[in-house]
């Protein structure tokens, strides 16, 4: 069927106009125009779309299962023109941002909301790893900026930091079988069940706070991490954002001691220092160093 977008755009603006000078003014074109444009539209499909019996013009039954397509093809054209237009400028159509298992996933949600909200033709990828998964995904170009604690001496990494987070050692209250005391050790810790988070990344770096030879069992997130803490089901580090409800509740107690410490991380937004950022990347990098500015 060959019709044109300039006939379904002419057709669609006298519905939404209720005439054929309204849509004329509304298109910047003259009345016979648009009246030309549907009145071709019309006879190339054979049916009648417009009810032009009345002083406001309306809907055939046709008409009405028509426009609800037409409308969809248009609204595909506004699309690709908006596209031809970013690429035009060089603005990325798609960015790839990766959060770690550590940062405070509310947190960096509302910040990337509010970006993005400036740059909606900028489609987010938005992927969630574990321990070194932020840093392979990066490292390998398959990332474009990471939400994660990093290294602060690799050169490699270009970043500004966004918060920090607490980790403390926890469990739940008659987990273990003697009284927790800051002398705790972790001969004494090696009998009972670790819960420690399941490493994304390809090859493994390191782990971390792990007991040699403990019990262990492994999970793919915080949350779950969390839980089976709170069941009384093992003990970990875990970030304090996630667990200081219930430290204070009594649900969990706290583990420190000489050998068991909390630990403090920044987390950062953090880049490849050598690698081209278009456009929208450059301003989400801007954007967040802004706010590290703020702080």
């Amino acid at each position: 069927m060959n019709f044109s977008l300039h006939e379904l755009a002419c057709f669609d603006a006298v519905i939404a106009e209720g005439s054929f000078q309204a849509a004329a003014d509304k298109l910047h074109r003259t009345h016979p125009a648009v009246y030309a444009a549907v009145k071709n539209l019309e006879n190339r499909l054979g049916v009648t779309l417009l009810d032009r019996s009345q002083y406001r013009v309306g809907l055939t039954p046709a008409g009405e299962t028509f426009r609800r397509q037409a409308a969809t093809v248009l609204g595909h054209a506004a699309s690709l023109e908006t596209l031809c237009a970013q690429l035009t400028r060089g603005e990325e159509t798609d960015l790839r941002v990766v959060v770690g298992d550590l940062t405070p996933t509310r947190d960096a949600l509302i910040l990337l909301k509010r970006f993005f909200k400036l740059w909606p033709q900028t489609r987010l990828h938005l992927h969630f790893e574990v321990i070194g998964g932020p840093w392979e995904r990066l490292l390998s170009e398959e990332a474009d900026l990471i939400l994660h604690h990093i290294d602060k001496s690799d050169t490699r990494f270009e970043w500004t930091d966004v918060s920090k987070v607490t980790l403390v050692p926890v469990a739940a209250p008659g987990f273990l079988a003697f009284p927790v005391t800051r002398s705790l050790t972790p001969e004494q810790m090696r009998p009972y069940v670790q819960v420690i988070i399941r490493d994304t990344a390809k090859q493994p770096a390191r782990d971390y706070f792990v007991i040699e030879d403990a019990p262990n069992w492994t999970v793919a997130d915080q949350h779950t991490k969390k839980e089976l803490i709170v069941q009384g089901m093992g003990w970990g580090h875990m970030p304090l954002h996630l667990i200081d409800k219930e430290l204070r509740s009594g649900k969990l107690v706290s583990l420190e001691g000489r050998h068991f410490k909390r630990s403090k991380l920044d987390i950062v937004a953090a880049r490849l220092r050598h690698r081209p950022a278009g456009p929208v990347a450059a301003a989400l990098w801007r954007y967040l160093s802004d706010i590290e500015v703020s702080r």
